[in-house]
């Protein structure tokens, strides 16, 4: 497989793991952070990152909202659930130096 073929698969299945999480807006950022190290923010933060090291100035938010599909603030809102306990003591565990 050359670079190019192994590029737009690796695009592929990125755009469907995005598709993915738009779908499951049950699961909860903290749940894919504790089970997983990385969450939708993580996702939108290194979308960002990747478009700034491509010469395109992006900003936080707008890398986020090409993750949720919408700006994270009205994500938030219509999906995001209160943590509980022992979400956010597993989260503190494992995460103490997550931004």
């Amino acid at each position: 497989m050359d670079e190019k073929l192994r590029s737009e698969i690796e695009a592929t299945v990125f755009r469907r793991l995005v598709e993915h999480l738009r779908v499951r807006n049950d699961v909860q950022n903290i749940d894919l952070m504790n089970l997983a190290g990385f969450c939708r923010n993580c996702l939108g933060d290194w979308f960002k990152d990747a478009a700034q090291a491509h010469g395109i100035d992006m900003a936080k938010d707008d890398g986020r909202a090409q993750i949720y599909g919408m700006p994270y603030a009205e994500w938030k809102e219509r999906y995001q659930k209160e943590a509980s306990a022992q979400q956010k003591s597993s989260f503190e565990k494992a995460h103490k130096n997550h931004e």
